[in-house]
């Protein structure tokens, strides 16, 4: 069974009433790592060796945050910058994070609706995204398009279950022989039908 690393940054996680459903259901599965780096790191020192440890220790990674100012909040960008160094994680000699997958998880307060051309944000998603996308084939890992939760302050009560599931029901799926060059022609995870609700 692949072992799954979900790298979780959240400022504000005690009020997210989305993230903390999201994460109370995979915090004790098995093969899943789940690492709160605001919590591990309140002052920002990230220990880059340890960081480095759990990427080597895990199949799957996540990042996993809200979408803050069409960004993840601050520590991620952070833990990017020290903990993929040249020569380890990318570079002539960096080739320890290749065919590792790795994808977003995010949530937005914004609807779907307002993440295109038409929408006030002017972009999509994975427009946003593209960073995260282009660190991941810098390292030679295995990109995948975003699970994302989106128009969370209206999210009702049963569409947040809904979510829930498709999220367990993606990391059992990837745990297992799931071929991933089947989900590159989606733009969200959790649109795949495969993931029934």
């Amino acid at each position: 069974m692949k072992k799954v690393l979900i790298l979780f940054a959240h400022p504000k996680f005690e009020q997210s009433r989305v993230n903390s459903t999201l994460v109370n259901r995979l915090k004790n599965k098995v093969h899943v790592t789940f690492h709160d780096l605001y919590e591990n790191y309140p002052n920002f020192h990230i220990n880059i060796q340890r960081e480095q440890e759990l990427l080597l220790q895990h199949d799957i990674i996540i990042w996993h945050h809200p979408l803050y100012w069409y960004s993840s909040p601050a520590i991620l960008k952070q833990w990017k910058d020290l903990v993929l160094e040249f020569n380890w994680a990318y570079g002539p000699e960096g080739k320890v994070l290749h065919n590792k997958t790795i994808f977003n998880v995010i949530t937005t307060g914004g609807s779907r609706e307002v993440y295109c051309t038409e929408g006030y944000n002017t972009y999509t998603i994975n427009e946003f995204l593209r960073p995260y996308e282009q660190t991941a084939k810098l390292c030679g890992m295995n990109y995948l398009s975003p699970f994302a939760v989106m128009g969370t302050h209206n999210l009702s009560d049963e569409d947040l279950l809904d979510y829930t599931n498709q999220y367990e029901q993606l990391i059992d799926l990837l745990q297992g022989d799931f071929n991933t060059t089947q989900l590159s022609n989606c733009s969200f995870l959790n649109d795949l039908e495969i993931l029934t609700t």
